[in-house]
């Protein structure tokens, strides 16, 4: 199995399993793949509707970009 899973993929350069989820199964749609990693009761549920994250925040961007770019420091080299 993968050794990394989560939001971010799972780093293993075959995009077929990128959407696996904490049960270990695969989804196929971005959505439902999000919803199986919602944190809390509190999270809303994601409408299966495209999702444009950067779009709808402001600076949302640079926050994901530095929150992913440990995957390409020394921890995962």
């Amino acid at each position: 199995g993968a050794q990394v899973r989560g939001l971010c993929g799972t780093y293993n350069w075959n995009q077929q399993d990128e959407f696996t989820t904490p049960a270990g199964d695969v989804e196929t749609g971005v959505t439902a793949f999000a919803n199986k990693y919602r944190a809390s009761g509190d999270c809303p549920v994601l409408s299966p509707f495209p999702l444009d994250p950067c779009g709808a925040f402001a600076g949302r961007r640079e926050l994901a970009e530095a929150a992913c770019a440990v995957l390409y420091g020394p921890a995962f080299q």
